[in-house]
Parts: C-alpha cells; structure tokens; sequence
C-alpha cells in the first residue's frame, strides 16, 4: 500500500493501464497504454505524492442482476410505478414524492382507505380505476388493489454539484452508461452513506431515477444531488477544472486501488456492467486503479465495487480526523 496522503496537495498521479476500446470487464489479461497525465488542478490545490504502479489483482466491476419484468396481462410494466399496499404506505412514511394514487375500484376495505386519506392528506391525487388497469401495469401481479406513480425526479445541475462541494476534499461517483436499476440504488445509498457530493449519469442509454432507485436506494436518492449530463467526457472536464482527479475503476489498470491517489478531491468513475469503461470516457480519466483479487470468482459487481472504493476514499481522506469520524 502507498503511504497515506490527506488530499492536500502535491504532484500529479500516476495512471494505470487504459481499457482497450470495446473490451469487457472480466478477467483476463492486463494490456494498454497508460493514460495522460495532466498538471495540478486548480482550485483545490495539486496533489502529494505519485503512487507505485500495482501488480496482479482483479475485478472491479461485473454484470448485475436484471431487473425489470413483465406485466401480468402480458403489457411490459409501467416504470415508476410503487404496487402493494406495504409498499405504497412506506413509500408515504418515507416521504417519496408521488403523483398519483390508483386504487381498484373493487376494493374497499379498512387498510386501503386508510392509504387513500394518507394520501390525500399529503396531497397525492387519488384516481379509482379497473382492476384490469392495475393488472396491466403491475410488473408482477401482486399490486393488491394499490399502485402510486412515483413523480419525475428533480435532477441538479452538475454545477450545483460542483459549487456545493466547495473547494476541499469532495467525492462525485460518475456511471458510465450503468443500466441496472438494483446497481444504481445500491451505488447511490453507498455515496451518500460516505458523504459523496453527488452523482452523475449520462443522458442517453442509462438508468435513470425512478421509483426503483428510491426503494434500492433505501430513500438515499432523495438525499443525494444527481445529475443527468448529455456528454460524460464534457463533464468530467469540468470537474477537473473545478480540482477534482477522474480516476476510472478498471480490473486493466496497472496500479491497484491501495496505490491509486484515491483521497482529496476525487471524480470516481464506474463503468457499465456489461462493457466497463468506455473508451473516450476512459481517455479523460487521470489515473485507474483495479480492486485486488485472491479468490476465484470472477468478479465483484460494480454496486459492490463502488461501495469499496468509496469507502476506501473516505478511509484516506479523512484519517487525519481519527477513527472516531470513520
């Protein structure tokens, strides 16, 4: 393991070695030139210490778990939608902001229409529809006479996530073209668990906030700033214009993670579960670092990845502080 750095301050980082284009995250061999290298940032200040380049190792990221099924009279299911009495009642508990309430015109009984007062009690518009209707919709068929739309999500500004970091230590965990709603919440809940400054996904082919994400989540969507950005590679130039290093989590990098410049002001890119890293997006990364392998699976999913490389951020970023605050 490299010696321990605050982020303060210091030399450029030393990149590990870049993902051939079209490649995919599993095990293989290691190969690719290493990528450019850039001056010290402004704003926060440069960076102490290059680290040693790694040897062997890992995965970081794999493929997750597909989510997203089929409606029970054979419709694709409505997206952002919450079904089941339980559900919908924590999702009232929890504050998530709804649009609507359906409820089957069938049903009647004490338990629902104490959901239709909560629900107009925190103004969610309640519509009486067919059975047939929430049958439709449902992704699995087990709605229990109650769905409620979840409402569009309010995506921030890049550069709201920007300026709310101010100009010390910061971490902005960006996706590249993840599409797994279950890797999303789950990488969403660890970012605000550590304190990251938010999250960044693109535009186009990407999952994107819906009521899924609030429930993998655990409700830390609604706690953390997202943004949804038409150009990856635009965007992390400008966090780098604002201090941050991009480091892309690769299992081609040279330098494993314990190595990486991990700490201070930090842009954690995260590839796809299926392809990684794309290559233009990998272009703009600073330095790459891999997670360390000893055992025989092929590797860990990019929810679980991102979990461990956050955590290692905020381990090293703020040790100074003492174990108290960890």
């Amino acid at each position: 393991m490299g010696a321990k750095s605050s982020g303060k301050g210091g030399s450029r980082p030393r990149g590990g070695a870049r993902k051939p284009a079209g490649s995919k995250q599993g095990a293989g061999s290691r190969q690719g030139a290493a990528p450019k290298s850039r001056g010290p940032r402004q704003g926060a200040g440069p960076r102490q210490g290059a680290r040693p380049q790694g040897h062997g190792g890992g995965t970081s990221t794999g493929r997750g778990p597909r989510t997203q099924g089929r409606g029970s009279a054979g419709h694709a299911p409505a997206r952002d939608y919450i079904e089941g009495r339980n559900a919908v009642g924590e999702a009232l508990t929890a504050g998530l902001p709804l649009s609507r309430l359906l409820v089957a015109d069938s049903e009647g009984d004490t338990r629902l229409a104490r959901l239709v007062s909560r629900a107009e009690a925190a103004g969610v518009a309640v519509e009486r529809v067919p059975r047939s209707q929430l049958d439709a919709l449902s992704s699995h068929g087990a709605h229990q006479g109650v769905m409620a739309k979840a409402a569009p999500f309010r995506y921030t500004e890049l550069a709201d996530i920007i300026s709310a970091a101010g100009n010390g230590p910061a971490l902005v965990v960006v996706l590249d073209h993840v599409t797994d709603e279950g890797n999303f919440g789950a990488i969403v809940r660890s970012a605000e668990v550590v304190g990251a400054a938010g999250v960044v996904i693109p535009k186009a082919r990407s999952v994107s906030v819906g009521a899924a994400a609030y429930k993998t989540s655990a409700g830390a969507v609604l706690h953390m700033p997202v943004a949804q950005v038409p150009n990856l590679a635009n965007a992390l130039d400008q966090l780098k214009d604002a201090g941050f290093w991009a480091g892309g989590a690769t299992e081609h990098a040279d330098q494993v993670v314990w190595e990486a410049p991990l700490e201070g002001r930090v842009a954690l890119v995260m590839g796809s579960e299926g392809e990684g890293i794309s290559r233009l997006v990998l272009e703009h990364c600073d330095f790459t670092c891999r997670l360390p392998q000893r055992g025989r699976v092929e590797s860990l999913n990019v929810a679980q990845a991102a979990t461990v490389l956050s955590y290692e951020w905020m381990r090293r970023t703020f040790a100074d502080e003492g174990g108290a605050h960890l």
